[in-house]
């Protein structure tokens, strides 16, 4: 997957999370990023407990990119001091 493609995904993925997480949305550097992490943590989750990871722009790729943003997203919160939801 090149790299446009990842920030693609990732931008769409970390938006979506952040409104499922803060319910707010935070900055779009923000979304990027963590959103680009997400994916990557979605796809090493999901392929330790036997599912395929991101494997290109598409549907499944993006329900695993939102949930590995979710997932990092609320640990920037517990660290960051900050209340989600």
């Amino acid at each position: 997957m090149s790299i446009l493609a990842w920030v693609v995904l990732g931008l769409v993925a970390g938006f979506i999370a952040s409104k499922i997480v803060n319910r707010s949305g935070g900055s779009l550097v923000l979304d990027l990023v963590l959103g680009i992490v997400g994916a990557v943590v979605g796809g090493f989750l999901f392929n330790q407990f036997g599912g395929a990871g991101v494997s290109g722009l598409n549907l499944y790729s993006l329900l695993v990119a939102t949930i590995g943003a979710v997932v990092v997203l609320l640990i920037f919160h517990m660290l960051s001091g900050r209340r989600a939801l």
